[in-house]
Formats: C-alpha cells, sequence, structure tokens
C-alpha cells in the first residue's frame, strides 16, 4: 500500500501525505441499507459538561454498519469492493452473500474484489475467513477476536494491526495481541484470518493543523502556559518551572508512569503476560 506525497506547492503540502487507497474503490457511495446517521457531542455529557476535552469540530460523518459478528454461518459470500470509511483507520469491504443479503467487513491485508470469503467451523486458512479459535492452526496470524463468544469482534481492528494464536489448553487458548501481551481467550469465540488491511496507515503525516480539525481533534494547550487555577502547572512569572517532583494531569494525577487499571481487576486473571513486562 502506497503513500502519496505532493509536490510542496504550498508549506503544509510539503509536509503531508495521503493514502494511496490501492484497491479501494474510490467513486463508490456507501450501501444506504448499511449507513445510518452519527450524531455529535463534542465531549460533552447529557449535562452539556465537558467529560472529553478536545473534541468538537469536524467534517459530518456517516456510520458504515460493520459486522463485527459475522453470524450468516456456512455461506459464501464475494466482495463487492473495498471502501474507504472515516470513521476507522482500516478500510472496509462490501460483501453480498449467495442469498443477496449485503454486509460491511472489516478488509483484511490481500482481499480484493471478486474474493470469497465465509464464516465457517470448517472454513480454509485464508485471510477474510471467519472461525472457531478452536478450528484456527496454532501460529496463525488473526484480527476481528472476539472476547465472549457471540458479542462480536472486539480485538485487534485497527489498520495494520495482527494477533498471533500462540498456544491451546482446553476450552482456552493464548493470543498474543499487537500490543505484546499475552492473553487467554476462550476457544469457542471467533476470529478472523489475516492481517487488518492498509499497512501504510501509521507512515501517513498529517501535515497541517487544519487536517486535524477535519477530523474534529481541537487543540491541546500545555498546561504550563495557564493560569493556576487551571492547571496545576499553571502560573509564575515569565517560563517558570512546574514546582512538582514530576508532571501531573489537569487534575492532579501523576501523568508518567501511573498505573490507571484497576488493582482488582475481574479480568486480570486472563492474562498470561504484561505488555511492558521484561
Amino acid at each position: 500500500m502506497a503513500v502519496k506525497t505532493f509536490k510542496p506547492y504550498t508549506p503544509a503540502r510539503r509536509n503531508m501525505t495521503v493514502s494511496g487507497f490501492e484497491g479501494v474503490d474510490k467513486k463508490a457511495k456507501p450501501e444506504r441499507s448499511l449507513v445510518e446517521t452519527l450524531k455529535k457531542h463534542a465531549g460533552r455529557n447529557n449535562y452539556g459538561h465537558i467529560t472529553v476535552r478536545h473534541q468538537g469540530g469536524g467534517n459530518k460523518r456517516k456510520y458504515r454498519i460493520i459486522d463485527f459478528k459475522r453470524q450468516k454461518v456456512d455461506m459464501f459470500a464475494t466482495v463487492e469492493r473495498l471502501e474507504y470509511d472515516p470513521n476507522r483507520s482500516a478500510f472496509i469491504a462490501l460483501i453480498r452473500y449467495e442469498d443477496g443479503t449485503l454486509s460491511y467487513i472489516v478488509a483484511p491485508n490481500g482481499l480484493k474484489a471478486g474474493d470469497k470469503v465465509i464464516s465457517s467451523a470448517s472454513a480454509d486458512i485464508k485471510p477474510g475467513n471467519c472461525l472457531p479459535i478452536a478450528n484456527i492452526p496454532v501460529g496463525t496470524v488473526i484480527h476481528n477476536v472476539e472476547l465472549q463468544p457471540g458479542h462480536g469482534a472486539q480485538l485487534v481492528r485497527s489498520a495494520g494491526t495482527a494477533a498471533q494464536l500462540m498456544a491451546k489448553e482446553g476450552d482456552m487458548a493464548q493470543v498474543r495481541l499487537p500490543s505484546g501481551e499475552v492473553r487467554y481467550v476462550r476457544t469457542n469465540c471467533t476470529a478472523c484470518i489475516g492481517q487488518v488491511g492498509n499497512l501504510e496507515h501509521e507512515n501517513i503525516h498529517i501535515g497541517k493543523a487544519g487536517r486535524t480539525r477535519h477530523m474534529g481533534i481541537r487543540p491541546t494547550v500545555r498546561g504550563s502556559v495557564m493560569n493556576p487555577n487551571d492547571h496545576p502547572h499553571g502560573g509564575g512569572e515569565g517560563r517558570s518551572p512546574i514546582g512538582r517532583s514530576g508532571p501531573v494531569t489537569p487534575w492532579g494525577k501523576p501523568a508518567l508512569g501511573y498505573k490507571t487499571r484497576k488493582t482488582k481487576n475481574a479480568t486480570d486473571k486472563f492474562i498470561v503476560k504484561r505488555r511492558n513486562s521484561k
């Protein structure tokens, strides 16, 4: 997947890159039956208070309904086309089942128009097919991993990511996630074969501030340039030190090395190896 660069006819264009969108149908409009409106909240809750900072504005989007459950079992589907999805980093594929039903799935690397995919316990080990983890060979690269049977894929869905099936022990399997964490997943959960497509997404350079605003991301300001009533780092004459042993968040919590995971999390027993363990 190529990254497109531009001649520097403006300062922003000099540093800006975009995806080459190879294999993606650029002229295709989203399937109307699989699209719904997406309301903006600008990071505010039902009281109107900002609960997530730096959100607001951005281009209008329609949400594409992605089939993360793949519950049409033992029925082949043909890939009609690959499409861009503004709601995720990965590309999506429009598939048509043998009974005429249309559906969107996350497009794995190597999938192209005309290919056939299937969700089945006896499916071949090829990109785009969906199987129970019990039927996937150890060592296979997978994505769209379920955590609870029938709840749909929750892990490994963003562009270029892939997990690996490391081992099987009874009704549990060990899966190595993109972060390096190894965790147990039930073997009756499903996963899709292959690596998520759009591998060059991590190499895209935004290039200008306006492009970030188009994504609905508002500016972030350093705490040291704020007033003391707005941030613990604020105040002082000129460029002042923060006056603390380490940086903190606007609410006074340590900003570096502070563990935010619950100490008695119910899912701790499923984690075999932490992502940052030596």
